[in-house]
């Protein structure tokens, strides 16, 4: 029986959620864009702390960008 790793596991999760960023895209390149300028911000504020290094800036604001669009209650109303 093979055993699967917690990184294929996550891989696999990470590609359904950008593929769903993307279906729910109307343009491709602007949400590779706006999930590029996340990630790059996401490095520089994180450059001094140094909590969960192992994930990506890129992964990272896969995740979060994929969270706000199916729960729209995170961000909240200002």
């Amino acid at each position: 029986m093979l055993k699967r790793s917690k990184f294929e596991t996550t891989q696999t999760q990470i590609m359904h959620r950008a593929e769903d960023l993307i279906s729910a895209a109307s343009n491709r390149y602007r949400i590779t864009v706006q999930v590029a300028n996340r990630a790059k911000r996401r490095r520089y504020e994180d450059f001094d702390s140094s909590d969960d290094i192992m994930m990506k800036p890129v992964l990272r604001a896969i995740i979060e960008m994929s969270d706000e669009l199916t729960q729209p209650e995170i961000i909240g109303e200002v």
